[in-house]
């Protein structure tokens, strides 16, 4: 795969993983979900440093986007154990929330979602969110749709993962080839012209 080729491959990725995390950055925030919201946050700032390393041939952003691709994928991970009821995880946890009582934004207002509520209200914490009672009607039960997110992001890291080493390879490899100051010419093959000797 040639430079400009993995590049755009990069780029292109990174702005995939860019819409996807702010569509779940938006749900995060809509349920308070604070924990997640922290981690989406310094996923925007490493996505715009993989992009920028892919759009200026930069190894120390690439390198940086990786590191940090590969936190990202082990939480994405956590998410889907968590929200599985894997082993000791339990969904119904204050984990996520940060023990503000906050739940998934789609556990109340997913499609065809009927929630009912406790009718008296005896919490010590007057602040501490109501969760509902229990939940019916959904087409989608909110953690098969928090699952279906962090395996729509663990596959966009893994693909950026791959993209940001064979973009990084390149860099070293063929260090000698790229004009580091030439913005796009870095796409063009340089030709090597041997000089003629004349008699």
């Amino acid at each position: 795969m040639g430079s400009c080729t993995t590049r755009h491959y990069l780029l292109s990725i990174c702005m995939l993983q860019l819409l996807a995390i702010i569509e779940r950055q938006i749900f995060d925030f809509l349920g308070y979900m604070w924990a997640p919201i922290l981690a989406n946050f310094f996923q925007i700032i490493f996505v715009i440093f993989g992009f920028f390393g892919g759009y200026q041939f930069s190894a120390k952003y690439l390198i940086t986007y990786t590191i940090w691709t590969l936190l990202w994928v082990g939480w994405n991970i956590f998410l889907i154990c968590f929200y599985l009821n894997v082993g000791v995880l339990n969904r119904d946890s204050d984990i996520l929330n940060l023990g503000t009582g906050s739940i998934s934004w789609f556990e109340v207002n997913g499609y065809g979602c009927v929630p009912t509520f406790p009718t008296n209200i005896t919490s010590e914490d007057p602040y501490r969110l109501v969760r509902p009672e229990y939940v019916e009607g959904c087409l989608l039960e909110y953690q098969t749709i928090e699952v279906i997110h962090s395996s729509v992001q663990l596959f966009f890291a893994i693909l950026g993962l791959i993209g940001a080493m064979c973009l990084a390879q390149v860099f070293f490899d063929d260090d000698d080839r790229f004009d580091f100051m030439g913005g796009d010419a870095k796409c063009v093959q340089h030709k090597i012209v041997l000089p003629i000797n004349e008699k």
